[in-house]
């Protein structure tokens, strides 16, 4: 595989807005620039135009995900294969851009479309993916999936997996929704042809 920047090559169905008039949004852009760089697509085309509980509700997922006990890899590994089912690149960049901030290793979200055969995952983590796999696909899980989950993760912890495929539906679909790509934080690997 190889690195590649993956470009924001379509136009958001609604323009961003690079001049919020609220003091508040004003505020949110600045931290934002502070800490990417850049004030986030997602901010400018959707939060921007909402009501600011909204934008605190979209961090707030971020602060909740702290509280999880499933270990940050599995979370992101989840993340970003219901990310990449769903096809949503500011997902999958912003994702892949917490992975390499926080060391993690790059090999095995690289193989990540090749998780059930890949030696980089484990049992637990297959078991796993196979779940959020399924459950994105088929917005529905077998009997003999979930079977196969709860032989690796404890009760509260299928509940995590749960709540990592659902909020990141949530994000994805706002990105999907109005049209917004990639912000080209990191390279993304593009699979061989």
């Amino acid at each position: 595989m190889q690195n590649i920047a993956v470009e924001n090559t379509a136009d958001t169905f609604l323009p961003p807005i690079e001049k919020p008039q609220s003091p508040a949004m004003k505020l949110v852009y600045s931290l934002t620039r502070r800490q990417f760089g850049k004030v986030l697509t997602p901010l400018k085309v959707a939060y921007a135009r909402l009501p600011l509980a909204f934008t605190l509700f979209s961090s707030k997922i971020g602060q909740l995900d702290k509280k999880l006990q499933l270990p940050r890899e599995t979370a992101y590994l989840i993340r970003e294969q219901v990310a990449r089912i769903n096809v949503c690149l500011f997902c999958m960049d912003i994702g892949r851009a917490f992975t390499i901030k926080e060391s993690m290793n790059q090999a095995k979200f690289d193989a990540l479309e090749h998780y059930s055969t890949s030696p980089h995952f484990t049992e637990a983590e297959r078991a796993a993916l196979d779940y959020v796999t399924e459950l994105t696909k088929e917005k529905k899980v077998s009997p003999e999936t979930f079977s196969r989950l709860r032989q690796h993760y404890s009760e509260r912890a299928i509940c995590e997996v749960v709540w990592l495929v659902a909020s990141e539906h949530f994000y994805n679909m706002t990105n999907i929704g109005l049209n917004i790509h990639s912000d080209m934080l990191c390279s993304l690997p593009r699979a061989a042809s």
